[in-house]
């Protein structure tokens, strides 16, 4: 007991440090408090970008249209439906808009005036939700003196505060400023429309500029990531894990993404090429050099597979179930005819995971080039400094994948150098050993990146890959890929609540948020499962998707009034919005209508402001009773 009061005096005077006045925490008391009762700031989700900026660079700048309902709601019947989309277009794209508007010679000075007039009234109706410091903070510092006076004028209230009003917004155009302002309170308006993005997974392969997406995202305001399975496959190439590095070339190569290697991270495929046209003298060079790569990649996953039993991935050692001689595979006791049976790489059938010359000349080349890619090598680092196997947020559990469950809806038991793992400290022990991976360099940690991106145990991935049936063999009842039950499970109202709970969250009101598996749409499939519990917003953001989900993508909005689901039809590029006008043709549906709207207090920032609320108040009690002596 003497203890605990000696260590809570301790703290005590450590706060007395920061607050050395009874009059600083009276400030920070009423500001707390009222914080507390702000309603509580919207939430993006959004998952499986796989290098699609275009999509994704128009969904974040419409805030999946949290920008455009504001802006509905503000100017109403004021404004015509042309004009709001015109209005909606310059928040999106100030900069592209202001050239065009010049270009066609009609940013007058009036043309000025007006829109800064309305970007400043909207900024003020969005800011209500924040105090006026996060407010300040929201603004680009170089313009904040000037648009901080201008949200404190009052024009409706006083004719003084009208003229003064009127002749600041004059002068800002006289003096050319107009463009700049304009830019400044459309990156205003869009940090007040979102408080926190959620990044659920998966930036890279099949489009090809996940660099691009990830340069926007690392000047974010406020952000956290959830590590998809192709993001640790790269994450796993920088640090030179060679298979890592062969699975990425070849994704690339497959959906003729080459771009972000050469151009993006300036890793050149020429040696690769080359070797490729010399083995593949026939094939088309994209196919080639996809050819060679697979080849090597079964060769240098082999390897990985014998050197970690703890994968358990010895189903996929598949080179030497091949009869070179007779041109046939033996596959769970059936025998298939290989249609390409042409293995210029395999010197020694008997060894056909043997490494040749020229491979690993190859290899080589391209393990310097990518731990020697300044670009890759940041963008990794802040995957690892924002993301994260899992997150917890407001009640809500994200994560990219799944939680690796038995047919029972028990969570499965997983052993890694005899240690057994399930649920919650399975994903943290998956957490633990990236991190660890990237900062020492492991032989084993490294594999570990590999085995998280393609491993039926990882939680990332959940599914046994079919890679090599896929690329080897015609009859596609090889090509089916078992996956872990909780894909199905999920469904579930109960299992959601079990995960909820096993992650100390609550069953009542949480929800899981995965990405992962897209949703088929055209095929009657639902993104809501569990009566709400889960929801899946893997709509399908890369091109390659769109014909199987029959849509575009979901993201996903939470706010002070609930959970709503946005599918977007059609994601309009930058060109398109600008000639047209045209914003996300989305179709929008309330997942979870709450009765009452959330405050901040209903937050995890809430409950962090209540322990400091606490630790003011015995901070008072104490220059009350004399414990502690105030400064004057």
């Amino acid at each position: 007991m003497e203890m605990d009061m000696r260590a809570r005096n301790k703290v005590l005077r450590l706060y007395a440090e920061k607050y050395p006045t009874k009059e600083s925490v009276y400030e920070d008391l009423i500001n707390l408090q009222s914080r507390l009762n702000l309603p509580k700031g919207a939430e993006h989700f959004m998952s499986d970008l796989h290098g699609e900026y275009s999509s994704f660079y128009h969904i974040l700048n419409n805030c999946s249209g949290v920008i455009k309902e504001k802006v509905e709601y503000v100017f109403g019947a004021r404004m015509s439906d042309e004009e709001k989309a015109n209005f909606c277009t310059l928040i999106y794209y100030p900069r592209e808009k202001i050239a065009q508007m010049h270009e066609e010679r009609l940013d007058t000075p009036e043309w000025y005036r007006r829109n800064l007039g309305r970007l400043l009234e909207l900024s003020k109706l969005m800011s209500f939700k924040y105090p006026v410091s996060r407010v300040h903070e929201f603004i680009p510092k170089r313009y904040a003196s000037i648009i901080i006076e201008l949200m404190n004028t009052r024009p409706e209230a006083d004719n003084a505060q009208f003229v003064y009003h009127k002749r600041m917004l004059q002068s800002i155009v006289e003096i050319n400023g107009g463009a700049d302002f304009i830019e400044a309170f459309t990156v205003l308006v869009k940090r007040l429309a979102v408080s926190r993005l959620h990044i659920v997974g998966d930036f890279f392969d099949r489009g090809n500029r996940p660099d691009a997406i990830l340069n926007v995202l690392m000047d974010y305001h406020n952000l956290d990531i959830q590590w998809g399975n192709h993001d640790v496959l790269w994450m796993g190439a920088a640090m030179g894990s060679e298979p890592c590095i062969a699975a990425v070339v070849r994704n690339s190569l497959r959906y003729s993404n080459t771009d972000v290697l050469e151009r993006g991270y300036g890793i050149s495929l020429r040696p690769l090429s080359l070797f490729a046209a010399h083995i593949y003298p026939d094939a088309n060079p994209l196919k080639a050099s996809e050819r060679a790569m697979l080849m090597l990649m079964f060769k240098l996953e082999g390897a990985l597979i014998r050197r970690n039993p703890d994968f358990k991935m010895d189903s996929r050692l598949l080179l030497d179930n091949i009869d070179y001689a007779s041109s046939r595979m033996t596959l769970n006791g059936k025998t298939y005819e290989l249609e390409n049976a042409y293995f210029p790489t395999i010197d020694d059938p008997k060894d056909p995971y043997e490494v040749t010359n020229e491979e690993r000349a190859i290899m080589d080349d391209l393990v310097r080039s990518f731990t020697e890619s300044e670009t890759l090598q940041k963008h990794v680092e802040f995957l690892f400094k924002k993301g994260a196997a899992y997150t917890r947020c407001n009640g809500n559990l994200l994560f990219h994948g799944c939680v690796p469950m038995n047919e029972d809806g028990s969570f499965r038991k997983i052993v890694f150098d005899g240690t057994e793992y399930s649920g919650r400290s399975y994903l943290d022990y998956v957490d633990r050993r990236a991190r660890r991976a990237w900062a020492y360099r492991d032989q084993s940690d490294i594999d570990f990146m590999y085995f998280l991106w393609c491993g039926r145990l990882s939680p990332l991935s959940g599914r046994e890959f079919k890679t090599f049936e896929r690329a080897i063999l015609d009859d596609e009842s090889t090509w089916k890929e078992p996956s872990d039950p909780y894909y199905k499970l999920i469904d579930d109202p109960k299992i959601c609540e079990k995960i909820l709970a096993e992650f100390d969250l609550p069953r009542n009101r949480g929800h899981i948020i995965n990405g992962h598996v897209p949703v088929k749409v055209k095929k009657g499939e639902s993104p809501v499962k569990a009566d709400g519990k889960a929801i899946i917003i893997d709509g399908g953001f890369a091109k390659a998707y769109h014909k199987k989900t029959g849509i575009s993508g979901y993201t996903l909005i939470s706010n002070s009034r609930g959970f709503r689901l946005l599918e977007h039809q059609k994601v309009a590029d930058v060109r398109e919005a600008l000639r047209e006008n045209h914003d996300i043709e989305s179709v929008s549906k309330q997942v979870d209508l709450q009765v009452y709207r959330s405050t901040v207090a209903d937050t995890d920032e809430g409950q962090k402001i209540q322990e400091q609320i606490t630790d003011l108040y015995n901070l008072l009690l104490a220059y009350q009773n004399g414990i502690l002596t105030p400064k004057e």
